[in-house]
């Protein structure tokens, strides 16, 4: 090896460590996120009529000063939350933006569905070495009750905001079957908060979830319990198959088809599910079409291929054969292609907007 390919230019040195531990940085402020989402500090900074010491927010909170004083020199460092310097140690609280992605569950700009469920999320990295080695990842049901609460929790300022006065309205003719009386499936459910608002909303359509996450599905069954809802039902679909009998005027995949071991095999069963003249709502991370694409117009992309291997991808990957789309598996063409592949003909973009996510109707 020559000199000059191994001479190390100590700027650079130091520009690269600082630039490492930056993401190391970025991973211990999550955690410190974590818990100030679960013990409540968010919420009553959040809630405070004027700014608090960490001797008041200990208080409001029930924890002990020292602990919250330490984790608030944490946020502020990190430019989440707001110090001004004074007697007693400062004073702590939040902007009205930082109030909604922290402590407002119903803003749509809510952040801590992730958050919730990264002590789950990172307990992956103790298995993730075997699937390596294999090849096969792990399904949602291993991050626990934990990760199905919190993947509910990452959705749902949307679905609460959104889905039903937005982008069903955008699909051409579905609100109106859906006033009639129409028969939707929900594939991908998760927790069920889709269906429930559907259902409570148009309580002369049958409405079913699809999944298969034991805790997904328990949380479904209660919500539709303690709402009341008599025109929705949960099925795991390797107990009850989705029926391969044209019968659904509108079926929805929420952010689900990526994770599939077998997303073709799943195009086909929603084109042998729904009627000649239904609706599919197709949505999905918004991936670009190359890696190249993810990396210079995403500026998440390394956030997403982590979260692929340690949650999507290793679902996708987790029966032997799994296809392993990932978090950024489903560019628009990709869609379009396999939708047309499994027999539907009509494929458009929804002019919704969404940093995340990208909006089609398909039909046959």
């Amino acid at each position: 090896m020559s000199e000059s390919t191994t001479q190390i230019d100590p700027n650079q040195l130091k520009a690269y460590s600082f630039l490492l531990f930056s993401k190391l940085d970025g991973a211990v402020t999550s955690a410190m996120v974590h818990l100030g989402h679960e013990l409540g500090l968010y919420g009553c900074l959040a809630t405070a009529r004027e700014p608090l010491t960490t001797d008041d927010l200990a208080r409001a909170a029930g924890l002990h000063e020292r602990w919250v004083r330490e984790w608030a020199h944490n946020q502020v460092a990190a430019k989440l939350i707001a110090w001004t310097d004074g007697d007693e140690g400062g004073r702590y609280s939040l902007s009205p933006e930082a109030a909604a992605v922290l402590a407002d569950p119903n803003h749509p700009a809510f952040g801590m569905g992730m958050f919730a469920r990264l002590p789950d999320t990172m307990a992956q990295m103790r298995h993730l070495p075997d699937s390596f080695r294999t090849g096969l990842g792990y399904d949602y049901d291993s991050h626990g009750p934990n990760g199905a609460a919190g993947i509910e929790a990452s959705f749902a300022p949307w679905y609460k905001n959104f889905l039903v006065p937005v982008a069903l309205p955008a699909l051409d003719g579905v609100v109106e079957k859906l006033e009639a009386g129409a028969r939707v499936a929900d594939i991908g459910c998760g927790g069920g908060l889709a269906v429930a608002l559907m259902a409570a909303r148009f309580p002369n359509s049958q409405f079913h979830g699809f999944d298969i996450s034991e805790y997904a599905l328990a949380r479904a069954r209660t919500r539709q319990d303690d709402l009341g809802l008599v025109n929705a039902q949960f099925f795991d679909p390797r107990e009850r198959p989705i029926t391969a009998d044209a019968s659904y005027d509108l079926i929805t995949t929420f952010d689900c088809i990526h994770d599939m071991t077998h997303p073709h095999l799943m195009l086909q069963t929603i084109r042998q599910a729904i009627k000649p003249d239904g609706t599919w709502l197709l949505v999905d991370i918004k991936g670009r079409e190359t890696f190249a694409e993810n990396v210079a117009k995403n500026p998440m992309a390394a956030l997403m291929y982590g979260i692929s291997v340690m949650s999507c991808m290793s679902s996708g990957m987790s029966e032997p054969g799994g296809e392993g789309f990932g978090t950024l598996g489903l560019p628009a063409s990709k869609a379009e292609s396999m939708a047309r592949e499994a027999g539907f003909s009509q494929f458009q973009k929804l002019a919704i907007e969404h940093s995340t996510n990208s909006f089609f109707e398909i039909r046959v």
